[in-house]
């Protein structure tokens, strides 16, 4: 490939299997064949910011910023789908915002969608000249198509307005007629915007619904809540145990989990089955990103953007932590194709110092390092892409992998100490709690596990009602008396007893509320918080 030194070059991009790349320099979009570096076509298109190959490399899509002349007249349309195969134009259509610029198609390019004021329009085998069907839905705001064979199906997100609530909705292709022709239905209130992941396999859709502005003051990110909805018709909010935003969801390429990072710094991770149950918790820590190895065996949660760039490489079979890496000040981070490497990258604009880009072996070794010269900039970084099956699945090692390279350490900063306490012994004080990784899949027979604060909550709950129901049976009608048996049951199943007299009432009543108070330390003590002395 001869590199394209133009001031000018602002975005590439490669298709879906690898073999086609296409980039503008300022003055033409050109296309070559990646094996064979031969020219096939060039366009003549000088401003285009956004390029994308249909998934079968039928079709170039590429957009320009939407300019209208200087009377106010309506201006010349700026998305344009040009033949690969022939380089010629097969449409140009008016396209005001760069978000959702360009038309989704199924896999297999039988329809494509785009959408138009409050309609998604649907075009068949790359004919766009012909609207082949319509959803129409007042205020639709987005649309994505389904992944995988035929029939496709797709996700719309209607936002609420006047007191009715947001929802999402979703179809099978062609059948859009009345809201009874709908998979499934899923509304809810808290949303100024959602975004809609498919799973590969086209079987449910993950919803986080975001407002803009938190309206209690906690976040300054707005207010997220994750829903879950099938296309049998199920849906679900998904519990998620700590408060604060939603960082990042992402599928298992398997279909059957996904994992949140998700609530206030340092942020919890967790991985959830189909039914919305968590099966491990990665306990907490500095992180805001989850990314899946395209065969689904590794899973790493980082830390980029306003973090650190700490790293966590886990073992998704075992659930084992296999290495943890640092990549300081890193703006993008992708997995190669062979589920073995992956790259970060330092980029302008969203950092204009710094920047450059390293592979790196899964098991935390640096194999390859790039940095550009000081007044130099990165823009866009990544892998050539291949399609799924064409690497097979390896074994995870746990040994890091050799390297000429020196792997980045995480240093760990002294914290200040004034001279008054310089020698004296250093005493710990975190700021956070610290929650070690836990697995939440019932373990069959082992009944001694760790339970979460909130399994503990309910354990607690079946016990009082349980004792409650003996209590209820022993005493019959007689009358309820104060006796030494009932110090050892839980504060939850005493009865309520009136002596008569308001002294003793009060008296029992203050007891009472410090057997509470013990009960809720002996829990606290339980899932492992360190209690201070008088507690004890």
């Amino acid at each position: 490939f001869f590199r394209d030194f133009g001031k000018n070059c602002k975005v590439f991009a490669f298709s879906k299997d690898g073999t086609l790349f296409a980039w503008c320099n300022g003055e033409k979009v050109n296309i070559v064949n990646v094996a064979s570096t031969e020219l096939l076509h060039s366009f003549d298109l000088p401003k285009a910011v956004c390029l994308e190959f249909s998934p079968k490399n039928n079709v170039l899509a590429t957009w320009q910023a939407y300019t209208t002349a200087k009377d106010g007249t309506a201006g010349m349309p700026n998305l344009q789908l040009y033949d690969v195969k022939t380089g010629k134009c097969l449409k140009s259509f008016i396209q005001k915002k760069m978000q959702n610029w360009c038309p989704c198609w199924a896999d297999d390019e039988s329809i494509s969608a785009r959408i138009v004021n409050n309609e998604v329009h649907f075009f068949e085998n790359n004919n766009f000249d012909t609207i082949a069907n319509k959803l129409h839905l007042q205020k639709v705001n987005d649309f994505v198509l389904s992944p995988g064979p035929q029939p496709s199906k797709v996700s719309v997100y209607v936002p609420g307005s006047k007191g009715a609530p947001s929802f999402v909705r979703l179809y099978q292709y062609p059948n859009f007629g009345g809201s009874q022709s709908a998979l499934a239905n899923k509304s809810f209130f808290k949303a100024d915007k959602a975004t809609m992941l498919w799973n590969n396999k086209a079987t449910a859709v993950l919803v986080i619904a975001s407002t803009e502005v938190d309206k209690t003051g906690a976040s300054y990110y707005g207010e997220q809540t994750l829903h879950y909805i099938a296309t049998n018709g199920e849906s679900a909010v998904v519990q998620l145990p700590k408060n604060g935003p939603i960082y990042d969801v992402v599928w298992n390429p398997n279909s059957t989990e996904f994992c949140a990072v998700y609530g206030f710094m340092p942020a919890k991770a967790t991985v959830f089955n189909l039914k919305c149950d968590p099966l491990f918790d990665f306990g907490t820590g500095p992180r805001n990103a989850a990314y899946y190895s395209s065969p689904g065996h590794i899973l790493v949660l980082a830390g980029f953007g306003n973090l650190r760039g700490q790293m966590e490489v886990w073992d998704v079979k075992n659930y084992k932590l296999i290495s943890k890496p640092l990549a300081s000040d890193s703006t993008y981070f992708a997995w190669c194709p062979d589920g073995e490497h992956f790259v970060t990258a330092t980029c302008a604009p969203r950092l204009r110092v710094g920047n450059g880009y390293k592979i790196w072996h899964y098991t935390g070794s640096v194999l390859h390092q790039c940095e550009v010269s000081p007044n130099a900039e990165i823009w866009q970084v990544s892998w050539q892409p291949f399609l799924d099956g064409t690497f097979p699945a390896k074994a995870v090692t746990y040994q890091a992998v050799p390297s000429e390279l020196p792997s980045a350490e995480l240093k760990v900063a002294q914290a200040y100490r004034p001279p008054a306490l310089r020698n004296k012994p250093i005493t710990s004080s975190k700021l956070h709690e610290e929650e070690p990784p836990q697995n939440m899949k019932p373990q069959p027979g082992n009944s001694d596990k760790p339970l979460s604060k909130m399994a503990l909550k309910n354990q607690r709950k079946h016990e009082a009602k349980k004792a409650a129901k003996q209590e209820a049976k022993t005493d019959g009608n007689q009358e309820s008396t104060p006796s030494p048996a009932l110090q050892n049951v839980s504060h939850s199943t005493l009865p309520s007893v009136t002596s008569g007299d308001p002294e003793v009432d009060k008296k029992i009543k203050n007891l009472k509320k410090k057997l509470k108070a013990i009960e809720q330390l002996k829990d606290q003590a339980a899932t492992g918080k360190q209690l201070e002395k008088n507690q004890v």
